[in-house]
């Protein structure tokens, strides 16, 4: 669902209603009430997948730099200068390395968010 469909959507759901009405009116509205919370959290729930999938994306480019720095390594530059441009290049990979599963693991955890919001759009009193 793009966000377009949702305002379609949204506006289908809150139509405006004119007139009078006489005598007692109780419950009304609640059904067009629950269908545009139901539509506000499909929105929601696409938003966050918007996300993981940024995430996911950003993982997948840290790791094509993981795999390009692995190319870097030069073994056979065994002068001072090469060894400490390893243990450089080593520290910087292991620090991209954390951020890759850390941006994997917030990915995961988007998407987990992401069905939960969609699975409450049929609860109320949230």
């Amino acid at each position: 669902m793009t966000p377009g469909m949702a305002s379609t959507l949204i506006g289908k759901v809150t139509g405006t209603v004119t007139g009078t009405v006489s005598g007692p009116v109780s419950g009304a509205g609640t059904g067009d009430l629950a269908a545009a919370d139901a539509e506000a959290c499909a929105s929601r729930s696409y938003e966050v997948q918007l996300l993981a999938t940024r995430l996911t994306a950003c993982a997948d480019q840290a790791e094509a730099v993981l795999f390009q720095l692995t190319r870097l390594e030069l073994q056979g530059w065994q002068s001072p200068a090469g060894r400490a441009y390893r243990t450089a290049l080593s520290l910087h990979a292991a620090s991209l390395r954390r951020s890759r599963d850390a941006l994997q693991d917030a990915a995961a955890a988007a998407l987990r968010h992401a069905r939960n919001v969609a699975l409450s759009a049929g609860r109320t009193g949230f």
